[in-house]
This record gives C-alpha cells, structure tokens and sequence, in this order.
C-alpha cells in the first residue's frame, strides 16, 4: 500500500477541508481593474467635452443640432456610468488607515466555509491578507501552531482562531467602538451569526456529497485548487469522494436531516424570510451575519447544490447583491 494511501485512510480529519465546496472565482476582478475602472471612468467624465467634440466636430450645419443632442447625452451616459463606478468601489467598507492592520496571513483549507467566512469579511472591509494554503493530510504548514485547525488568522503577530471570534476581533480592531460582549442575545444580527455556525454549515456537507457524482465535483475543486502533492491528489479525488460520500451520510443522521436538499432549501428561504424585503440584513449595506450566510454559502454555490438551490428558492437576488457589495479578493 502506498504510503499516501495510508494517509487518506484517515480522509475524515480532512473534513474541515471539504465541509463546503468549490466556489467559481469571482467576476468582480482584482483591485487593480477596480481602480483601473474608476479611473477610465472618471477620465472619460471630466474630459468628456474634448471626447464629444471629436465626435460632432465635422458634423454640418443641418445635422449640428442633432450631433450636439447626440453628444450630451454620451456626456450624461459616461457621467452616471463613472458615479456608478464610484458608488460601487465606496459601496465596500472603508477602514480607517490608523486603524487598518499591517500584516494579516490567513492559514486555512480553500473550501472550508469557516475559512470562507473570514475570506468574506476580509474581502468587503479591503483588509490586504496572504493566503496560506494547508496540506490536509500532513498539515506541514500550521505545525508551528498548537492549534490544528483552519482557519488560523495571524493579524500582526497575534494568532486567532475560531471564525466568529475572530471576525469579532478584527471587527472591533478596525472599528473600536465595536463591542460584540455588550449586544443583547436577542439581537438580529448576533442570532443570524449564530444561525450560520449552529445551522446552515452542518446543511452543506449532506448536500455537497449527496450523490457519488456530486461528491465527486466536489472533491474535484477541493483537489485542483487545494494544497495536494500530484499523488495527493489523485488518490484523494476519488477516495476521498467515497469517504464523504459515507460520511455525509453520517453526518445527515446527526443533524436529523431526513432530506438534505428540503433542508437546504428551507435554510434558504428562513434567511430571505429574516430579510423582510430589505437588500440586506444590515438594511443598506450588509451587516456581519450577511457576511456569514454569504461566506460559508461562497464554497458550494457553483457546485450543483448551489446551483439547485439558487434555482429553487429566493436566495439568488440576495446573493447576487453580495457579490457585487463583497467585491474583488483583498488576498495578496
């Protein structure tokens, strides 16, 4: 048997790993383009009298009136098409710079949706961060750390872990008027967060692994983008697809799931219910239990347990509005 063989035997620990599922890169690009776009945007808004006298210019007199008309209103597309470049670049948080830290290392597996989570709040408050891809099977990358689990989270020199915790810090690091000890249970915010980690998360393992086929486009993302040696990999695609295929299983029976698809659907539609027709829990901009639904939702929603779910509920235009509001990778 060979010696990797041996290390896949024990494919459970590697749970953490896949208890989510691929997620498509984002469309919204990197920040290079974003600024890139705010730029152009804004070159073609306050230059836009010489780009317009280009174009009516040798127009004649007969047709003069109706070049100009033509020519403001490309000025007046070209001006609404840079405020709303604008207002989509300042729709993400902005940290205050005395408060942004200066080296963050995300330690974590890439479909884990705790990992996700953190990812998620990251990426929308434009903290620059180093990723850190974990070998699952020999975990050689944490083992300087007592903790031996993912995500682990270094923010200038200080380890954290667990994600809501540290989502909690870094939150009141960047803004210290923060303080998650003083909010009331009840509140909305702090009983959707814990929705996600008490609820949504045990969903998506029973889902992504539902079928041999779906655990099988499952292990195939986990493998290309995870942190595999070539063998690694290949034994780990389709052992590792059979042991969770059994596990999910398991997992279903735990979590008294009787139909994993029903659940998920039904997870989908209670969180649009919360919403109560505004964009988003946080009203306007979204708040931290936006973040979580959406992070640990990111994994599997190109996955076909995604695809099903935002073709079969409400969650679509919700989730739609994340993307765009969550934006490019703050990753480096």
């Amino acid at each position: 048997m060979f010696p990797q063989m041996r290390r896949v035997i024990g494919l459970t620990s590697i749970r953490r790993a896949v208890g989510g599922a691929a997620v498509a890169p984002s469309g919204a690009g990197n920040h290079a383009h974003q600024h890139h776009r705010l730029i152009r945007a804004a070159f073609l808004s306050t230059n836009s009298n010489k780009f317009h006298w280009i174009s009516y210019n040798g127009a004649s007199d007969e047709n003069s009136s109706r070049a100009a008309a033509r020519g403001l209103q490309g000025k007046m597309m070209f001006s609404v098409a840079a405020t709303s470049v604008v207002e989509e670049v300042e729709a993400k948080e902005a940290v205050h710079p005395k408060f942004q830290p200066e080296n963050v290392v995300l330690y974590q597996y890439e479909a884990c949706p705790f990992c996700n989570k953190v990812k998620a709040f990251l990426d929308y408050n434009d903290i620059q961060y180093k990723i850190v891809e974990v070998n699952p099977i020999s975990k050689k990358e944490i083992k300087w750390s007592d903790y031996k689990k993912v995500p682990i989270l270094m923010v200038d020199g200080e380890q954290m872990v667990d994600s809501s915790d540290m989502i909690n810090k870094l939150a009141q690091k960047i803004n210290p008027d923060f303080r998650p000890d003083s909010v009331e249970e009840d509140n909305e915010e702090m009983k959707w967060r814990g929705w996600v980690d008490n609820h949504l998360v045990h969903i998506l393992s029973p889902n992504i692994y539902r079928t041999t086929s779906e655990a099988l486009e499952s292990f195939e993302y986990i493998t290309t983008l995870g942190n595999f040696s070539f063998t690694e990999r290949i034994i780990a695609k389709y052992a590792g697809a059979a042991a969770m295929y059994i596990v999910s299983k398991k997992l279903k029976k735990r979590h008294n799931i009787t139909d994993e698809r029903a659940a998920l659907y039904d997870a989908a539609e209670a969180w649009v219910d919360a919403l109560k027709g505004r964009d988003f829990l946080g009203e306007t901009r979204p708040n931290l239990a936006d973040l979580a639904v959406y992070g640990v939702l990111r994994p599997i929603r190109y996955l076909k347990s995604g695809r099903d779910m935002v073709e079969n509920t409400r969650i679509g235009d919700w989730y739609a509005r994340m993307e765009k509001a969550v934006g490019a990778s703050a990753g480096i």
